[in-house]
């Protein structure tokens, strides 16, 4: 018998690194699907979707501004960053629940390349809200009366948020190792951040946030804004490093001085870079907590106005570079983002004019849209009437109740020859103007309810315009319900054949109503009723 000597070659090993790294990312992909089919995080996105599809459907009556559209997106992420943090700290404190945490000391994965798993696991969670971020904004875009432009940093907020709440609960599992610490803080977030408790927008603290929302009744152009958006994205952007690589610092080091050091924020940075096993790791959190102490610090200054935007507010607010163009014989001006909409504008006087009669039916107008931007955004800062005769104001708002301000506007100019005799109407001719203002839409007593600030069609009450506001009594209402509700035959003549009396000064609601064919009032005029 003879013997083969058989030479095997010894089997190619990947490198020790190479091996924990692809460890890492499979154990990052197993806890994210683990995480995105938990309970917690399924509803959160289910409502998540579901509230951008009810809110996104009719918000802002189809003509959103977009620098205001992108900060919309903020909030709703918080409560699913708030199911991440439940889910992602239930995840790290897995093993010690079931009594399992001595079979990983077998394993390839050390405890820090484990924490990086877990804090890589919420990176899809961030991934698929960025996405519904996208969705809700560009649904927005793509409305016809759509204007403005939005911020990739607003954009950002939301992400970062999910993003970052996943890591605390990454960390605080590590630190912890209690299954109650995540939902007794998910609690203490949500009633700070959610619910309203915590600093005011008014404060460079309140930056400090995730979200700061500072949404007024009347967009502002973008560059008058003034939020330190980027500055808040790299703050946000950093605390997410810095809370996933202290995750990943304090189980590379000895855990109970690492706890100890936790007590103070120097502390804390000296031990967490003394504890990482890597070079990597601590660069990582120098340079992340460097990010998020800059962010923060630049994000509370920027909240104060700088003196340049201030001098931009007052001169927006007083005297205004205006886009302009011609419109029907009418010359329309506005802010340069808001010019898309002119036509628009233009529209609703051709309709108030085209019921007017005399001079009316084709006086040219000069409508400017004006605001004021000297408190900031967030306020809701009154605008007095115009005095020149023919001028009409717009506001950056569009839609719903908005049609029928304007249009009334547009009345009571054309009716009483400017705005501030408009606003100081108290006889017949205010009948006119509601006429004017409400006959041609496609829902005249819903626009009249609407126009009103309680909402009533009885009664006296206060017209709404986008200045100085009007006054119906109760003797005018009645007649312009009837006029609105079941208008005789001929009424657009009549208005037209009888203009000059309509609109004289001094003529009572009485007389009005007999001319338009419908009964009188039982009282007489009074601005008090």
């Amino acid at each position: 018998m003879s013997a083969v000597l058989v030479e095997e070659s010894a089997p190619v090993r990947a490198p020790l690194h190479d091996r924990g790294a692809r460890a890492v990312l499979a154990l990052a992909r197993f806890e994210a699907r683990r995480l995105l089919l938990s309970v917690p995080v399924v509803i959160a996105f289910v409502a998540y979707v579901a509230w951008i599809v009810w809110r996104t459907r009719d918000s802002w009556d189809g003509h959103p501004v977009l620098q205001d559209a992108d900060r919309a997106t903020q909030s709703m992420p918080m409560l699913v960053g708030l199911a991440v943090l439940l889910g992602a700290a239930r995840a790290v404190v897995r093993s010690e629940r079931h009594g399992t945490e001595h079979h990983f000391s077998v394993l390839v994965l050390r405890p820090w390349r484990r924490m990086a798993g877990h804090a890589l696991s919420v990176v899809p969670a961030a991934l698929l809200t960025a996405g519904c971020v996208a969705g809700q904004f560009g649904w927005e875009a793509l409305k016809a009366g759509a204007v403005g432009h939005g911020s990739p940093a607003e954009l950002a907020v939301g992400p970062l948020t999910v993003l970052a709440f996943g890591a605390l609960g990454v960390l605080l599992g590590r630190l912890t190792m209690a299954a109650f610490a995540a939902p007794l803080l998910v609690v203490v977030l949500l009633f700070v951040f959610v619910l309203g408790t915590g600093p005011s927008g008014a404060s460079g603290l309140s930056w400090l946030a995730p979200v700061v929302a500072t949404t007024g009744p009347d967009p502002l152009p973008s560059d008058l804004l003034g939020r330190p958006a980027a500055w808040h994205a790299l703050y946000l952007a950093g605390a997410a490093l810095s809370l996933a690589l202290l995750a990943v610092a304090v189980a590379g080091g000895r855990t109970a001085a690492v706890r100890a050091g936790l007590v103070l924020s120097l502390a804390l940075l000296a031990v967490a870079v003394a504890g990482g096993r890597t070079a990597a790791v601590r660069a990582g959190l120098v340079l992340s907590l460097a990010a998020t102490v800059t962010g923060g610090i630049l994000q509370a200054g920027g909240a104060t106005p700088s003196k340049e935007l201030t001098a931009a507010r007052e001169r927006a607010s007083v005297h205004p570079e205006l886009t302009c163009a011609e419109h029907g014989g009418s010359r329309y001006c506005a802010f340069p983002e808001w010019a898309p909409r002119t036509g628009t504008w233009a529209g609703v006087v051709d309709r108030v004019q085209a019921v007017a009669g005399g001079s009316a039916h084709d006086r040219p107008l000069v409508v400017r849209q004006r605001i004021d931007a000297r408190y900031g955004p967030g306020t809701d800062a009154a605008i007095p009437a115009l005095t020149g005769a023919g001028q009409v104001t717009v506001g950056t708002a569009w839609g719903g109740n908005r049609v029928p301000e304007f249009s009334s506007a547009v009345a009571a100019v054309l009716v009483a020859g400017s705005e501030a005799a408009g606003s100081e109407l108290c006889d017949g001719r205010m009948v006119t103007v509601m006429w004017l203002s409400l006959s041609w839409q496609d829902d005249p007593m819903g626009a009249l309810r609407r126009v009103r600030l309680d909402d009533s069609v009885t009664g006296s009450a206060i017209v709404l315009s986008p200045t100085d506001p009007l006054s119906m009594t109760e003797g005018q209402t009645d007649v312009v319900r009837r006029l609105l509700e079941n208008p005789p035959a001929g009424t657009g003549a009549r208005v037209k054949e009888h203009w000059a009396e309509l609109t004289a000064p001094g003529v009572t609601t009485a007389r009005v109503a007999e001319l338009l064919g419908v009964p009188g009032p039982k009282k007489a005029d009074s601005c008090e009723d």
